[in-house]
């Protein structure tokens, strides 16, 4: 009996082949690494929608719908005033299914990606104090993240790189948050409710909540000459060391790599810290854990790449919907195209019915 759904095919797509064997990741016919060298954030969408969506001008079409998901922001965010940022957003989010919204069109799959990046600066802000910035159309995506956060121009160097980031993390295929979504629309109840979903699958700490971790453990651990003792007593006490270990990958997340070269082109004070860390552990999970294939994960750095270009451990997670709403998209219009139902079987194994003679 197969639990959790492991090696039960839920649907065919396009969109990426995931290899954990060979710890390979194709994103609609590129390797991963490929991806995010030549691709930025608005590429990856159009590689990804081709053939679902109109992908032509898609920058300006891009830039101008976060415009118009800047008008929604004054009526959504008194709903969101006060929660987490995960939780902030999911609120915003799903409000764009009112009236309003659908009257604008900017509940559509590239309404709800341009509305991320600028529903989460403008949460930020509020939490601040401060007053929510207007996006800029003509910026790329990821830039304009981080002036909408900041009310000041990107530095290049780090919109390049969370640029990287979010091609690197725009699609995995059925993960959790994925397969809610495609749920969701498979019962053709729209995109918003379906990005919605995803959005709640994402909140929990299995799936998406690791990053964050990550930078306390490396804060926990302080130097690189701790690290090999602390990992040690960790392990022998039983905890989960962060950012290791995938349910996919039986070796090394290729994704983690592309983090790690996109890192280092950054003034990160963490790096060395967080490279002595991941030798000790590598060695210590051989050691205590010889018969599983232990290996690092994308979040490992995931927490040294958004922390490098400014953002506060507790928007990782947001931050990884502003990317994966890509592939989420990208998904919903391919599981909509099918027409099906998804309605998987499940097993009874409760108490055996009385039958009347």
């Amino acid at each position: 009996m197969t639990t959790g759904l492991d090696g039960i095919v839920a649907a065919e797509t396009v969109m990426s082949l995931v290899d954990g064997q060979r710890g390979v990741l194709v994103i609609r016919g590129l390797p991963v690494e490929d991806a995010a060298r030549t691709l930025d954030f608005e590429g990856v969408l159009a590689l990804l929608w081709d053939g679902f969506a109109d992908t032509a001008d898609l920058k300006a079409r891009l830039g101008a719908a976060r415009a118009a998901a800047f008008r929604h922001a004054p009526r959504l965010l008194p709903a969101a005033a006060g929660l987490p940022p995960i939780d902030g957003l999911r609120a915003m989010i799903a409000g764009l299914a009112d009236g309003a919204a659908k009257k604008d069109g900017d509940g559509t799959p590239l309404g709800l990606v341009a509305a991320m990046p600028v529903f989460l600066a403008a949460l930020v802000r509020q939490a601040l104090g401060k007053v929510p910035v207007a996006p800029d159309p003509k910026s790329g995506h990821a830039a304009d993240l981080l002036r909408m956060l900041a009310d000041r121009p990107a530095d290049p160097a780090l919109a390049r790189a969370l640029d990287a980031y979010l091609v690197t993390v725009s699609d995995h295929g059925l993960n959790a948050s994925t397969f809610a979504a495609r749920v969701v629309a498979s019962t053709l109840a729209g995109t918003v409710a379906s990005v919605t979903a995803a959005l709640c699958a994402l909140k929990g700490p299995l799936h998406g909540g690791a990053p964050g971790p990550v930078l306390d453990m490396l804060d926990a651990i302080g130097t690189a000459q701790a690290a090999p003792g602390w990992i040690e007593a960790e392990l022998v006490a039983g905890r989960r060391l962060m950012g290791f270990g995938h349910r996919i990958y039986r070796t090394r997340d290729p994704r983690a790599d592309v983090l790690k070269s996109v890192v280092a082109g950054l003034s990160s004070p963490r790096i060395a810290l967080a490279e002595a860390v991941e030798t000790a552990a590598l060695a210590a999970l051989h050691k205590h854990k010889p018969d599983r294939p232990l290996d690092i994960n994308v979040e490992f750095y995931t927490a040294l790449v958004l922390d490098a270009v400014g953002l506060d451990r507790s928007l990782f997670t947001p931050a990884f919907a502003v990317g994966r709403v890509a592939g989420w998209a990208a998904h919903i219009l391919e599981q909509e195209q099918t027409g099906r139902l998804l309605r998987p079987d499940s097993r009874y194994v409760g108490p055996a019915p009385s039958l009347a003679a």
